[in-house]
């Protein structure tokens, strides 16, 4: 149990073959392909990337806190409209 064998595999092909159709499957391997190289050479890129080192600011450069509102607006009052009458 827990290994895969050529059973298995035969299997998950069939399953593929039935899913996406003889005409589909080249299109469908070729793009899972294209994937899988971008994704190898996204992860080699992040693996070599050195860090950056991390400098302290400067006093004079670190940002300025943001300023509050000193009159934050207020939400409309209702207007009351009397009761129509007929």
């Amino acid at each position: 149990m827990g290994q895969i064998g050529p059973t298995h595999l035969l299997v998950v092909a069939l399953v593929v073959l039935v899913v996406f159709g003889s005409k589909r499957l080249p299109d469908t391997a070729r793009a899972l392909g294209k994937s899988l190289r971008i994704l190898k050479s996204e992860a080699a890129a992040l693996k070599t990337e050195e860090p950056q080192p991390h400098q302290p600011q400067q006093q004079s450069q670190q940002a300025q806190p943001v300023q509050q509102l000193q009159h934050p607006q207020q939400a409309p009052e209702p207007v009351h409209q009397p009761p129509v009458s007929s």
